[in-house]
């Protein structure tokens, strides 16, 4: 059976949360734009539901992922929660740091080459299509890029 390593986040677009589920490459596995005031918990089980894969996921969060009960849902969706430690929790939790740098780098793509803070929507249907069109651009360019066998994150030569 094959296993999935995801990365779930969330950013902030004309008073909603993006929220995404990503593999490592950047491939966009389930969106949702919610309500600010919807825990992100709550909206990780949902893009967890919708995700269609093979196998096992593991999702790399951050602390807000915390919680037994959450992490009891998220096992019964196959799915495995991979959190930093709490201050407030014994222990040492994973060490994320090697991969924090490329969770990162999928946000700042989605704010920087794929302009989401500056969507220009004038309407909340506007915001969900420019939303989409803008990751459906992205999963192309990844595809296209693993054809040419480049590196899946090499957008570069995709911008203007």
């Amino acid at each position: 059976m094959k296993a999935e390593l995801c990365t779930c986040g969330q950013s902030h677009f004309w008073g909603f949360r993006l929220h995404g589920l990503f593999a490592l490459d950047g491939t966009p596995r389930a969106l949702q734009l919610s309500s600010p005031k919807t825990p992100e918990r709550e909206v990780c089980l949902a893009l967890l539901e919708r995700c269609q894969r093979t196998g096992h996921v593991y999702v790399l969060g951050d602390k807000g992922y915390a919680g037994r009960e959450f992490e009891k849902a998220a096992a019964e969706l196959d799915a495995t929660i991979i959190r930093p430690r709490r201050k407030d929790e014994p222990g040492d939790g994973p060490r994320l740091a090697p991969i924090r740098q490329r969770i990162e780098s999928i946000f700042q793509t989605c704010k920087d080459l794929l302009t989401l803070e500056r969507h220009g929507a004038r309407t909340l249907d506007g915001l969900g299509t420019r939303i989409r069109t803008r990751f459906l651009a992205l999963t192309a360019a990844i595809a296209l890029n693993y054809r040419l066998a480049r590196p899946p994150c090499a957008l570069a030569d995709y911008t203007a």
